[in-house]
């Protein structure tokens, strides 16, 4: 009875939120000035547009460091999203679940990053909690990056990325433990700074994609390449890219299926901490974590194509030919040649992980948009992030919105409950997304009920 009484009050508790923000949906949209609020504006239904020309100056606020304190999660406490949404608690007791990804058939496999492992759930026919928890594999250095391979309905391997190599298992559909022992794909993989390795494999299956973050926040003490070492170093490794420390990071890397033939895709991505490509089209799209130092407002971070041969600016320049002030004068002949991101996120936000919508559960006007984990950040003084975004697209293309989809983890200026990581689309079509404060992975599921 007890428990039938909590089940009751939860349900209370989600209703009354969703009154609270019925309204949402016609929020106006922030733009300009406003769009750089922080947690106070958020609530499902919230638009925002950042545009380049919205940008301040560097240092017009002093850089501020805020970190949140992570609170145990209140009784009762859910998150809030729109009317016709729930979310529920899937799995609990977590060590640090990272990138989630679901199977062909609809297993869901999670990284424990703090644990160093991949654990495998089936959930039950309700699709709201597993009735069988595996570990799939152990043993492992900082985890973060799965992707099945080939992809579609038949892989014969689950590929998992450390903070170092580029791993593989055996596998086949309905296998909850690896089969056999891991290959090394990827062994050279830079292992200090941004620790995140998040892996993709390209529609037809033909190129890994590696996402390898910076080492540093924008490459201080960085010495100022020659003419010469600047053409040698950008015709081995692409536009802008650096040399030393920094040398294959801030990049998106490409191999073949097995290891070979690396190359640099992109350059300039400070840390590109989550991947996917825009079904049906082979456009790569990462979330992009960007600089500190230089302002609360500044600068802010984005989701993008990641186009090949394309320069994102780190860590000379950043949205666009805006010039870092700690590297002004150094690189020049870097000027027009910096690519734009598609979407501009409040500075600071911290997004971890995309997915695109290609279920069939929530409404039609969801189908192709991307959702995005905010994880939220420490260089600002007013809080942002620590939600999910939606990112809407029109006509094939980003609209430079995004709308605040899933918020409430944030307690008050100092405190959160929640901090969102990484998402996927179950076989149900419901959003499930890890959330690594409290060691959780949450499902969204919509009822036109």
């Amino acid at each position: 009875m007890r428990l039938r009484l909590s089940t009751i009050f939860h349900c209370v508790v989600f209703t009354l939120a969703l009154s609270d923000f019925a309204e949402a949906q016609t929020a106006p949209l922030l733009s300009g000035a406003q769009a750089f609020s922080d947690w106070r504006a958020d609530a499902p239904g919230v638009r925002r547009k950042i545009s380049n020309g919205d940008l301040p100056a560097p240092y017009a606020s002093d850089p501020a460091a805020s970190r949140s304190q992570v609170a145990a999660r209140p009784e009762a406490a859910q998150p809030n999203t729109l009317p016709g949404f729930m979310a529920n608690v899937v799995a609990a007791d977590l060590q640090g679940p990272r990138v989630i990804r679901v199977a062909p058939n609809g297993d869901v496999f999670v990284v424990e990053s703090t644990g160093g492992r991949v654990r495998a759930f089936r959930l039950d026919a309700s699709g709201s909690k597993p009735e069988t928890d595996r570990v799939f594999a152990r043993d492992l250095e900082r985890p973060s990056g799965l992707a099945f391979y080939p992809p579609g309905p038949d892989p014969r391997w689950l590929y998992v990325a450390t903070v170092s190599e580029v791993r593989r298992y055996p596998y086949r559909p309905g296998e909850l433990v690896a089969a056999g022992p891991a290959e090394i794909v990827v062994s050279d993989l830079p292992r200090d700074g941004h620790w995140t390795r998040d892996i993709v494999f390209s529609p037809d299956g033909k190129t890994l994609f590696v996402a390898v973050g910076s080492r540093s926040n924008v490459a201080e003490g960085h010495s100022q390449p020659s003419p010469e070492q600047v053409a040698a170093l950008e015709k081995a490794n692409g536009v802008g890219a650096s040399d030393g420390v920094e040398l294959l990071r801030a990049d998106v890397l490409a191999f073949d299926p097995d290891g070979g033939h690396k190359r640099v895709f992109a350059t300039g991505l400070r840390n590109c901490s989550g991947m996917a490509f825009r079904p049906p089209t082979d456009e790569l799209w990462c979330v992009v974590n960007e600089r500190d130092m230089i302002g609360d407002d500044l600068p802010p971070d984005y989701a993008t194509r990641v186009r090949e041969g394309a320069f994102y600016g780190w860590p000379w320049l950043y949205i666009g030919d805006h010039v870092d002030p700690r590297h002004a004068g150094e690189r020049p002949d870097l000027a027009g040649r910096a690519t734009v991101p598609d979407l501009l996120i409040q500075p600071h936000s911290a997004p971890l992980g995309i997915a695109f919508y290609d279920g069939g559960q929530f409404p039609s006007d969801y189908a192709g948009d991307a959702f995005i984990a905010l994880h939220g950040s420490w260089n600002r003084a007013k809080r942002t992030g620590y939600k999910i975004i939606r990112l809407i697209f029109e006509n094939g293309r980003a609209t430079g919105e995004y709308q605040d989809f899933l918020t409430g983890f944030v307690l008050d200026d100092a405190r959160v409950w929640g901090r969102p990581v990484s998402l996927a689309v179950a076989k149900d079509g419901a959003l499930l997304f890890t959330e690594d404060a409290n060691g959780v992975i949450w499902r969204v599921s919509h009822s036109t009920q």
